[in-house]
């Protein structure tokens, strides 16, 4: 990347939780951005990473800070998120980095950056009320919105991870321009051990979210004759938490062990109803699995013919295309094949270079005008 004059070296704060997929998308952006020495330190809200997350953080090159602030999506107030705001704002002050990537926009709300700022589009409660639930936003919902609103006001660039969750953002916030496109990626997990046969169902994230339907793979466990196996929490830290009565939850698993059941290839399935990308997909992929998704504009826009897909509230439906691929084994090889093929396009590198852009567009310095460009305006 040739940067202009006096940018090599940047230095780049940004924020994450350990919570959900902003703490992957964080890391892997850490180790693209590390190969075109871009150093960066992500300032962690919300519960402190386990173990496994700081050291897989440290084997990314981010240096982390523990702040303890509150996160945008469980606040009490919107005085929590202002004040979390300001408090970023003051770490960049201590610690001047060149730029400041919030993956929470609603902070730059009411902060003070004296640098430029890009904010991610990840995901936000509006556009996750009207796929889930649609009508009017409750109250709690109301004023979280107005910060992210204020927040993407203030942001010199908005990004989002597919063109679909782009213009949902742009409707939901009236924006003048939609966020400009970067696709998340990952690098493909090695995997030292094999997984288990692959005759089973496969699902992974945060399944107390409602967005993830994990409610409906729950169910569709009742009527297989193979196990559904779920990775991932069953209460999340808002308060919210799912129930399973015939699917086999496994509980949050480090990425290695993701990518070892992985590896035998099962039937990976998502039924979201709110999905702005959905990294879990992408890891099922590079494994070469079977992908059966939700029909929904996000997972079409990403594996169009590379997957089987489905109305999420179509039992039936979801089951005659599982039972299908169980009975099939050349059609799901076929389709892992298609998947693993669509996955190459979404690397750490394509996504590196994406942000970096976006950067440079902030950094650069902008051509002055001459009197006579002026005189003629």
């Amino acid at each position: 990347m040739a940067w202009p004059d006096g940018v090599a070296g940047l230095h780049v704060l940004m924020t994450a939780d350990a919570v959900g997929g902003v703490w992957q998308y964080a890391l892997d952006l850490s180790d693209g951005l590390r190969a075109h020495d871009v150093s960066t330190t992500i300032a962690v809200l919300g519960p402190p990473p386990s173990a496994d997350q700081q050291a897989a953080a440290q084997a990314s090159g981010a240096t982390l800070v523990m702040t303890g602030l509150s996160l945008d999506w469980t606040a009490q107030s919107p005085h929590e998120v202002e004040e979390a705001g300001e408090a970023i704002a003051r770490l960049a002050a201590d610690l001047r980095p060149d730029l400041v990537h919030l993956n929470a926009p609603a902070l730059a709300a009411r902060a003070n950056f004296d640098i430029p700022v890009v904010a991610v589009c990840h995901s936000c409660v509006a556009t996750w009320w009207q796929a889930v639930k649609g009508g009017s936003l409750p109250e709690e919902f109301v004023w979280r919105t107005e910060l992210v609103k204020r927040g993407y006001a203030s942001a010199g660039r908005l990004l989002a991870p597919t063109l679909a969750f782009a213009h949902a953002t742009a409707k939901a916030y009236e924006l003048s321009q939609v966020p400009s496109v970067v696709r998340n990626g990952r690098r493909p997990a090695p995997v030292s051990a094999s997984g288990p046969n692959g005759d089973f169902v496969f699902t992974a994230g945060r399944l107390w979210d409602e967005g993830k339907n994990f409610a409906g793979v729950d169910r569709l466990a009742s009527r297989l004759a193979i196990p559904v196996l779920a990775a991932g929490s069953v209460q999340g830290p808002n308060g919210a938490k799912a129930q399973a009565a015939h699917a086999r939850v496994l509980g949050q698993l480090s990425d290695m062990e993701v990518a070892r059941h992985l590896s035998g290839k099962p039937i990976f399935i998502s039924l979201a109803r709110y999905e702005p990308f959905g990294l879990a997909v992408l890891e099922a992929a590079q494994m070469g699995c079977a992908l059966i998704l939700s029909d929904i504009p996000t997972f079409r826009e990403l594996w169009k013919d590379a997957a089987l897909f489905v109305d999420p509230d179509d039992e039936s439906a979801v089951i005659e295309a599982t039972e299908r691929l169980v009975r099939d084994p050349e059609t799901r090889r076929v389709l892992g094949s298609a998947a693993r093929a669509r996955a190459d396009a979404y690397t750490i590198e394509a996504m590196s270079a994406g942000v970096l852009s976006a950067y440079r567009s902030l950094l650069e310095p902008k051509p002055s005008r001459s009197p006579l460009e002026g005189a003629a305006a």
